[in-house]
């Protein structure tokens, strides 16, 4: 293995070559060829800890009415033990791996067997067999697009069972919450391992691997570019858009149905929060073609930062705000609540259009008007691993001339108001505001390097055409 491990690596640097007038590896704008020790003290951290995280963050709303400092005092004081905390903890239960087993099996048929037809009928609506963006070895993949019919198939259902079936109640997500935890943990870990085995063994595409030597980095950050199953089975689509997205407004209904049954009613914070982050993941879906454009799929290695992450991370602490208010119900005042409506809508009609007019521009090859006028863009070339040479524009218009990354500035806007339709008595539901801030941040500055190194020269004249990442004249 490490024989294979040093000839691959030998192959892909004799692709180094000098472009734009930057020493670069054509491959270096997929992922990182080498590790330095603040990365690798970063990835060992998140290994250890972001598991522990998650749990800390359900536990302290199941056992301490959400607050994050009281778990903290009792151990310290020794008022509790961890084996106090731990054994308070609900266990894995053949109800909640049943669940969780029939929930991915149930999104896997969606996204194998069932052919998109909601673009045959909804205007607009991109879906079917779409081509992604080229990668590092010069591949061009073809998804399945079909994850707006399957959150319509699934919600349609669970409406069925809500109002008509009565199969299992509506709160079953939240009354399982934790022990669906533990199998959300088993699958993260399974397809993460399974995931790196592949890159060694059997790769779907051997030129798009990069191994750094580093077994922590690898396992974190993915070997293959796009590992797939077959024809059509995607890790990386899969796995960022189902289960976990599709489930997401799903746990947020369940949520609300908690607080029903506990008070007698759904509070406007509850609403608001179902509402808002409803839309954010509408437009996922809606845009899942424009998805294939993105960091995540043509950047990132399917490791087990997607794999754990989006398995985990994503449905547990993205839906922190629901879940808190399950425990701390708010009922917000006709003027807070139409502010915090308004600030989210505010936010997603900046992320929406930003990142309309980035799609717009390229499906159009520039050929468009930005805000009434041909938009300005940077013209700049690349190279792929196997050599070929590529030009690509970088637009300098609409809200791309107000900063590289203003997509990003709308997101924000839209995860506070999330966070402040929770009020202000505890710290909980704001992680997620902190987290996306430090998230996208760094996102910027990961992506703007990747930028440089596929691009050379051509993005040092960009930069100084938008010089902000995030705030107009400030970031």
């Amino acid at each position: 293995m490490a024989t294979h491990q040093e000839k691959k690596l030998a192959q892909e640097r004799k692709h180094k070559t000098t472009q734009n007038g930057a020493q670069t590896s054509q491959g270096q704008w997929g992922r990182a060829w080498e590790v330095d020790w603040f990365s690798l003290a970063s990835i060992l951290f998140l290994l250890l800890f972001a598991p522990l995280i998650v749990y800390y963050f359900i536990m302290s709303c199941d056992q301490y009415q959400c607050s994050l400092t009281d778990p903290l005092i009792d151990l310290l004081t020794g008022k509790r033990h961890l084996s106090d905390i731990w054994n308070k903890t609900p266990t894995l239960t053949c109800r909640a791996a049943a669940i969780y087993s029939l929930w991915v099996t149930f999104q896997v048929v969606l996204y194998m067997f069932i052919p998109d037809f909601c673009h045959k009928f909804l205007p607009g609506y991109v879906g079917g067999v779409q081509e992604g963006a080229v990668t590092p070895a010069g591949v061009v993949n073809k998804y399945q697009i079909n994850g707006l019919q399957a959150w319509i198939i699934t919600h349609v259902l669970w409406f069925a069972n809500a109002y008509y079936f009565h199969f299992f109640s509506p709160t079953i997500i939240f009354d399982n919450w934790i022990p669906l935890l533990w199998c959300a943990n088993i699958l993260g870990y399974a397809v993460s391992t399974f995931a790196m085995i592949k890159g060694y063994l059997f790769p779907t595409n051997a030129k798009d691997c990069k191994f750094t030597g580093n077994f922590f980095y690898d396992y974190m950050m993915g070997i293959e570019f796009n590992p797939r199953i077959g024809k059509w089975f995607d890790f990386k689509l899969f796995f960022n858009g189902r289960p976990g997205i599709v489930a997401w407004t799903l746990i947020n209904l369940s949520y609300a149905a908690k607080q029903q049954e506990l008070y007698g009613q759904v509070t406007n914070s509850m609403i608001l929060v179902n509402v808002l982050q409803g839309i954010y993941v509408l437009d996922f879906f809606w845009n899942e073609a424009w998805y294939l454009k993105t960091i995540d799929i043509c950047h990132d290695h399917f490791g087990w930062y997607l794999g754990w992450g989006d398995c985990v991370w994503l449905p547990y602490l993205y839906t922190l705000q629901g879940l808190y208010l399950v425990y701390h119900p708010v009922q917000l005042c006709t003027a807070n609540a139409i502010g915090i409506l308004a600030l989210g809508l505010l936010g997603y009609y900046i992320f929406r259009v930003t990142n309309h007019q980035k799609d717009l521009f390229r499906r159009t090859n520039g050929n468009c008007r930005i805000w009434g006028k041909k938009p300005d863009y940077i013209e700049c070339s690349y190279m792929s691993v196997d050599g070929a040479k590529y030009y690509s524009k970088l637009m300098t218009s609409g809200f791309w001339g107000w900063a590289r990354h203003f997509n990003y500035t709308g997101d924000l806007m839209g995860s506070l108001a999330y966070c402040l339709a929770c009020g202000f008595e505890h710290l909980l539901p704001y992680f997620y505001i902190i987290y996306m801030t430090i998230l996208l941040t760094h996102r910027c500055i990961r992506d703007e390097h990747r930028c440089f190194s596929k691009y050379g020269k051509d993005w040092k004249r960009y930069t100084a055409a938008v010089p902000y990442r995030l705030l107009p004249g400030i970031f």
